[in-house]
């Protein structure tokens, strides 16, 4: 996300993400001074209409109500556009300070606003938001072309572009003039009003259906919830999974029986462990239906005519599809180089993974014989569960050993803070005096080396169910020298709380734990002018990059021996048990590969059709299998990430961009050998990344910024190396 005019227009294409208009979207736009008039109580105490007092402007959680949202959005984007018609309208002739400065700086209100809401949307939905959600998505669209289809404008931008090497800026202000004339070129500027009417149109209906979209995802998660009538049907999980699961049936309203909520990926964790297959089928069938079932949360219909819209707009804007609109601004340039990448990736990652699967069936059918039962062929709901068998016999243990030394609290300080610590000298305190907007989230001060403070960091672990699935890092404040702002950032994960005693974390937790902190360092380091480039406000196919180096850090030895401790005696994980994590790190990267191509590829199938080969909702189901077909990764036994009508990432940010992980982690393997190659956890190496690139946001091409961190262009091979390709490639 951006700052000010480029938070503004991001913030409009998040809400397109999620969005579904009740009839009275136009209530408000057409008098938007009226209403915010309208609500006196709301105007007088309204926390978005002034920065807030807190340190760093932290989010004055106490303060805010629901019913300040529409109020705020309301005054937000008629004092915004208030000031954008003044630089537009402006007498004299463009400046750089008088056009490109000024829009940096204008829009606050609506700033502050989005910023929280669309934050709160994702980790407290309610009904209330729910309705401002849909309301307000189409109208932030709206927003976003008035501003961006504003001829006397962009002619301002023109001119500065045409001459932006006599301006007499520096490469950051060159930089920042480039990329907004490529941002509204790519909204539509050039476009004749007619086509900017269009263009409008499908705008504002793709911010409905987003909305649409990623609403019935949160409520298909909900509905499609597991009920176990009997606690013998979920032998294999413990105690503390038990009472979480009879929680949540208490929750709602079902007393005595037990319920197994899903996430929002296609496997579910409790496949690795119930023993009884049934449930366990029951489990994979309810999450892999959900958005087409032919109920009220049905997205087919939805994708159906999000990607005609897409293909549409991309039309109008000159490229043959959306993908090819979508990657000319991302570090790949073409689908032709992603489909490189992917179709060399996809053959070898298969036979790994059928490898696995012959090793499963082999297990299945010993098993079986021994039980004198008749063997069954190995399904999408038994991987996991062998695979924990196959992991205990090869490697002699299993997850439930690692879960006692991996309490989350301890992870997150003496695990990830830690190795923050070490590699750049940061230092963590924790605060109970700033407002929170749930009582689970926990709030720290960082400082640098020096003593100085550098950002307030949150972290949000737990799952709710107003709470979106996957893990995330966001901002509420960005740092910029324009604005003396220092950052304040979050992040999100979804662990499951425990009825009663400590949290107790999966490996695969612990990593997306480090992860997420990766992004949030990339947020805190910031250390630019414009408020553009602050953070993470990098390509697509970039951002991942920073957070999968720091996952390295979760293995490290020296890191784990301070945070893996056993929760009540304090010892440190045996170093057998520490042997076999790091041996067993490459297991099972047949099916983990698999299933992230499967979804990656797909993606990329659905956005290089043009609009008149998109099929209608009742095919939607069908060109999913097809296309994985032809992608060499439909392996039965191991099905995509996620399937089309729960694909989050690919209705929102991530549209024709999933293959953005995989392609960062291509950078994030020749970052880790030099790392490693360099000494390791050293001051000196983290210095060197936070300087080189970490701090420069997107102030500087992308690439140029891995090359100026590991002195040489990005190579293929570590990655191969790393997740077991190689060998297989030959």
């Amino acid at each position: 996300m951006k700052h000010s005019l480029a938070l503004t227009l991001a913030i409009a294409l998040s809400g397109s993400m999620a969005a579904c208009s009740d009839g009275g979207s136009d209530r408000k736009s057409a008098a938007a001074p009226q209403a915010q008039a309208g609500s006196a109580v709301a105007v007088a105490g309204n926390p978005f209409f002034g920065e807030s007092p807190l340190p760093l402007h932290y989010p004055q959680f106490d303060k805010i109500r629901d019913s300040d949202f529409a109020p705020a959005f309301d005054r937000g984007m008629a004092e915004h556009l208030k000031e954008v018609e003044a630089i537009a309208g402006n007498a004299e002739a463009p400046t750089f300070d008088n056009t490109i400065v000024a829009l940096e700086k204008s829009g606050q209100i609506l700033t502050r606003t989005s910023t929280a809401f669309f934050s709160l949307v994702g980790v407290d939905i309610n009904d209330a938001r729910k309705a401002i959600q849909a309301e307000y998505a189409p109208k932030l669209a709206a927003h976003r072309d008035a501003i961006s289809l504003n001829p006397q404008l962009f002619a301002r931008i023109q001119r500065l572009y045409d001459t932006r090497d006599h301006l007499g800026l520096d490469a950051e202000g060159v930089r920042l003039v480039e990329r907004y004339h490529t941002d509204f070129v790519r909204a539509g500027a050039k476009l004749s009003d007619a086509d900017k009417a269009r263009l409008k149109a499908i705008n504002g209906e793709l911010a409905t259906l987003g909305t649409t979209f990623s609403q019935n995802v949160l409520a298909e998660v909900n509905d499609s919830a597991v009920v176990v009538d009997t606690k013998e049907e979920l032998a294999g999980l413990t105690d503390e999974q038990i009472g979480a699961a009879a929680a949540a049936a208490k929750a709602k309203g079902l007393d005595g029986k037990y319920v197994i909520a899903l996430l929002n990926t296609t496997g579910q964790p409790p496949e690795a462990q119930l023993q009884n297959r049934a449930l366990r089928q029951r489990l994979h069938e309810a999450s892999i239906a959900r958005g087409s079932r032919g109920n009220p949360y049905d997205n087919t219909a939805i994708v159906a005519q999000v990607l005609k819209l897409r293909a549409e707009k991309a039309t109008m804007l000159g490229y043959p599809t959306y993908a090819a609109y979508v990657l000319a601004d991302e570090t790949a340039k073409t689908p032709e180089a992603v489909n490189a990448m992917l179709t060399r990736l996809a053959p070898p990652a298969v036979a790994n993974a059928k490898r696995e699967g012959a090793a499963l069936q082999a297990m299945i059918d010993k098993e079986q014989a021994a039980k004198g039962e008749p063997t069954f062929a190995l399904q999408p709901w038994d991987w996991a569960y062998y695979t924990e068998k196959v992991r205990a016999q090869k490697y002699d243990f299993d997850e439930s050993q690692l879960k006692p030394y991996l309490e989350m609290k301890n992870v997150l300080e003496n695990g990830v803070f830690y190795a923050a610590g070490q590699l750049y000298g940061l230092s963590f305190r924790q605060r109970t005096d700033l407002p929170v907007y749930n009582p689970d989230v926990l709030v720290y001060d960082v400082y640098n080396a020096d003593g100085s403070q550098l950002a307030i960091f949150l972290a949000d672990m737990y799952a709710r169910p107003s709470k979106r699935g996957g893990a995330w890092m966001n901002s509420y404040v960005q740092q910029s020298a324009l604005t003396g702002n220092l950052p304040v950032v979050a992040n999100h994960l979804n662990i499951t709380r425990p009825a009663s005693g400590p949290t107790l974390l999966t490996w695969d937790e612990v990593n997306t734990m480090f992860h997420e902190f990766g992004h949030a360092l990339h947020g805190m380091f910031s250390n630019v002018k414009y408020p553009y480039f602050s953070g993470t406000s990098v390509p697509r196919d970039f951002v991942e990059f920073p957070s999968q180096v720091n996952e390295m850090w979760a293995d490290w030895p020296g890191v784990l021996a301070n945070y893996a401790k056993h929760y009540q005696t304090g010892a440190p994980m045996p170093k057998a048990l520490l042997d076999k994590v790091l041996a067993a790190s490459k297991f099972n990267q047949g099916f983990a590969t698999t299933e992230y191509l499967g979804s990656a590829m797909l993606d990329q199938s659905w956005h290089q059709l043009g609009a008149d080969r998109i099929p209608a909702a009742a095919g939607v189901m069908a060109f999913e299998a097809a296309a994985l077909k032809a992608n060499g990764t439909d392996y039965a036994p191991v099905p995509p990430r996620y399937r089309t009508p729960y694909f989050s990432h690919i209705m929102g940010g991530y549209a024709a961009g999933y293959y953005a992980y995989i392609w960062s982690e291509v950078l994030d393997a020749n970052t880790v050998e030099w790392i490693k190659a360099n000494g390791g956890l050293t001051r000196a190496n983290g210095d060197r990344f936070r300087a080189t690139l970490l701090s420069q946001g997107g102030s500087k091409d992308a690439l140029q910024l891995f090359r100026d961190f590991a002195g040489h262009e990005p190579q293929i091979e570590p990655l191969l190396k790393r997740r077991g390709l190689d060998a297989a490639a030959d």
